[in-house]
This record gives C-alpha cells, structure tokens and sequence, in this order.
C-alpha cells in the first residue's frame, strides 16, 4: 500500500521550510510523518482508484499526495489560506487534484462536486480536531454520496463515535451518528507519530454508510423520520442523569404521550437514554409521531 513523500519528519520541516511556514505553522499544527500510518489509513479507505475523494484539512498534503497516487479524483477542503501555495503546487503537478479554501462546515455542495466533477463517494481526512466530530456527522447527513469516512480524530472522540449502550462515553452524538452508519474500523496513533508531538492521542475510524430502517416500513429512514428521531434523542439525552421520561419531558414532549409511547415500545419510563440502542429511539419517535396523530 503507497504512502506519501512527506510523510517523514526531514520531508516536512523541509517543505515548510522552502514556503517559510516553519515558524508560523510547526506550533500551531501537528504534521504526521510517519509513513506507516499512511499506509494503515490507505488500507482502511480501500480506494480502487475510480473514487470521488473528499479531503477535509489537508495541511501541507500529506495524506492528499497518498490519496492522488490511488484515488480517481481527490477535492480538499483547506481553512487556512497560508497554505493555499503549498496545494496550488500539488494542484499543478497532480491534475487530478483540486482544492477548495474555506471553512469545512460552511463550504457549499455544490462546489465540492464541482471540483470533483461529481458528487463525493469517500471521505479521508486527517480532520481538524476542534471540528472534527460535528463534520463527520454534518457531512454524512448532508452529502449522501459518501459511503464510506476513514478519519482520523482525537481519541476520545473515536470512542464517542465506536462506543456501545451502556458505555459512559455513549451519548446522543453516538446516537444520531449510528442512524447514519457503522463502524468497521479503528486502529490507534500516537503523538509520536507527528510533528510536533500534540498532547492528545489519536486514532482513524472507518465508518460505512448503513442507514437505519425504519420499523414502519422496513425501508431506510428518510430525512422526516431522521430529524424526529435526532430530536427524540437530543431530548432524552438533554438531562442525562434523569429517567428518560423526566429528560424529555423537560424538553417539551407531553408526558401522557410519553408514557403510551413507551409502552409500546416496551421501554421502561425509569430506564435512562445511555442504556437504549439506536434502533429504541428510531422505534420511539414512530411511536409518538403515532400518538400525535391520534391526539
């Protein structure tokens, strides 16, 4: 599996160096250079060469430079302008390369089809890591081209998106993130691994496109029932150290309606929302979108 040619210390320092952003970027940003967890990144994307690929905060590249060598065509999204020469250049020697400068949550759809020359299909990306949970999930609710996210977070936010009911890290990002997709892949990466050191750990999750059916009519569920369900989960995780029927009930939903949905849903009104899988909430909010129409 290729790797990338920045992806060593001696490598970066020196293309930071020839774009004078040694000293304005080598505290402020954490390069990777290690090869190996390029190559381990590359064989979790699985990409056939014929891929869309979307890039969210390429950097100086590095990643961008393994992904042209086996992606179709590959789009990055850059926030800071101070490294538009870098991938201008990239952009120059790779014309299957485009990028786009702005920030990631307000970038257009539009555009970044545009500079894929269609929709997106894959997502790898070194994320920013101050943004990096709301993009994943943002960019998988609205780009519904992509089938499959390998990135890389800071750790606690991996477990967040892997952890199970029950779990103290399981919440409603967990959740909501669920109703979307899966999980088929993490491995670790330590701060070791970049340039400098950063004072977090790290990993890269896979995540596969795998909506929710919904239990009315076996079908995916659609954009209607993916929001009353996302609001269903927000309310019962608002107050999360209160029952479910006292957390959503502070949120705004009738507890009558609350209760007959519960029982047909044979979820406790004591229980509390960490304990419930996915599936229970997507089985709740039919269960008083219901007892609304019947009201």
């Amino acid at each position: 599996m290729g790797g990338s040619p920045l992806a060593s210390p001696g490598a970066t320092r020196a293309l930071l160096e020839s774009y004078g952003l040694a000293t304005k970027h080598r505290l402020g940003q954490n390069f990777l250079v290690n090869n190996a967890v390029i190559e381990k990144i590359m064989g979790l994307a699985e990409l056939t060469g014929k891929e869309r690929v979307l890039e969210v905060g390429p950097g100086i590249g590095t990643l961008t430079l393994a992904l042209l060598a086996e992606g179709g065509r590959v789009a990055a999204v850059e926030a800071d302008r101070e490294l538009e020469p870098v991938l201008s250049a990239h952009a120059v020697a790779h014309p299957n390369f485009a990028y786009l400068m702005g920030d990631a949550l307000r970038v257009d759809a539009e555009k970044i089809s545009g500079a894929l020359g269609g929709a997106p299909e894959v997502m790898v990306s070194n994320l920013p890591y101050n943004v990096a949970a709301t993009i994943i999930l943002q960019y998988l609710q609205e780009l519904g081209s992509l089938r499959r996210m390998v990135v890389m977070v800071q750790a606690e936010v991996a477990d967040r998106i892997c952890a199970e009911p029950g779990n103290k890290t399981y919440g409603a990002y967990t959740a909501k993130l669920a109703l979307l997709a899966r999980v088929t892949g993490r491995f670790e990466v330590g701060p070791g691994n970049f340039m400098p050191p950063p004072h977090v750990d790290s990993a890269v999750v896979r995540l596969d496109r795998a909506p929710m059916d919904d239990p009315a009519t076996g079908a995916p569920l659609d954009a209607g029932r993916l929001a009353a369900t996302s609001a269903v989960i927000d309310a019962a995780f608002a107050q999360r150290r209160k029952t479910i029927r006292n957390s959503m009930s502070a949120s705004g939903f009738e507890k009558g309606a609350l209760d007959a949905a519960f029982a047909a849903c044979g979820i406790a009104p004591t229980c509390r929302a960490e304990t419930l899988a996915p599936a229970d909430f997507v089985r709740l909010s039919a269960a008083l979108d219901k007892e609304a129409r019947h009201a």
